[in-house]
């Protein structure tokens, strides 16, 4: 465990210790936009949610969904999956031009239900810890992982711990529940953001109510993780981070 968190934070410092992220968006977060964020200061950037299934099944998905170059780093790549070997053989199309693969466990939408995926799986931690430890056994990159607030503050700080100790090299907190969701869903919790971050060794990103450069300042402060992502508030203001 101790040469795990090292090794994860050794890699945190290559990336060039990030504070301000673009999370993944499906349909959003393509390459154009991407790169019109790290114009304007997003120190790293994920892709949208890609379906590790159809990655595999489907050439023509892999070329429209994921398109990238040289310049487009750092990169995280983010899947959907609930079948390891489905995941890692994705995760193997994009493991040399990416710099890390993420594993979606927060989707909340009727869609990651019905393929139980997303936060679908947040009661299968078995399913989850093996998700994560072969892509930390096969991979040449760092798994990472998206997550979303059990109703207890207690399970969330022990799922987060052991989706660290099964490879995670960081994982980003979305401060809301499952069932916080839609056009109104609430605001994120931050305390529960801050609670869950002090239990865990790797590098946390902070996630929900980042529309402004000063609310992601004050994300930050209050639940002293190392970096903020974030979605809809970048799509509104592309230039958010930038403090302008």
């Amino acid at each position: 465990m101790e040469d795990h968190v090292q090794a994860a934070w050794k890699h945190w410092e290559k990336l060039g210790n990030p504070r301000w992220i673009m999370a993944p968006m499906v349909d959003q977060s393509e390459l154009a936009f991407r790169m019109m964020g790290r114009k304007y200061n997003c120190d790293l950037c994920y892709t949208p949610m890609l379906h590790s299934r159809m990655f595999v099944n489907n050439a023509h998905y892999r070329k429209d969904y994921l398109q990238s170059f040289e310049k487009d780093r750092p990169l995280i790549v983010q899947f959907c999956a609930n079948n390891p070997n489905t995941l890692l053989q994705a995760a193997k199309y994009v493991e040399d031009s990416c710099d890390a693969v993420d594993l979606n466990l927060g989707c909340p939408q009727e869609i990651a239900r019905r393929g139980r995926y997303g936060s679908f799986l947040m009661e299968d931690w078995d399913r989850i810890h093996d998700l994560v430890l072969t892509m930390k056994q096969s991979l040449k990159v760092p798994i990472w992982a998206k997550i979303r607030l059990f109703p207890e503050i207690s399970q969330t700080i022990e799922y987060a711990k052991m989706i660290e100790a099964a490879g995670a090299s960081a994982i980003a907190i979305h401060g809301r529940t499952r069932k916080q969701k839609g056009n109104n869903p609430g605001p994120a919790n931050l305390d529960s953001i801050r609670e869950v971050a002090k239990h865990l060794r790797v590098p946390v990103i902070a996630n929900g109510n980042i529309r402004t450069f000063e609310e992601a300042q004050e994300c930050l402060r209050k639940t002293e993780c190392h970096a903020v992502m974030s979605a809809c508030g970048l799509l509104v203001t592309p230039n958010l981070f930038s403090g302008t």
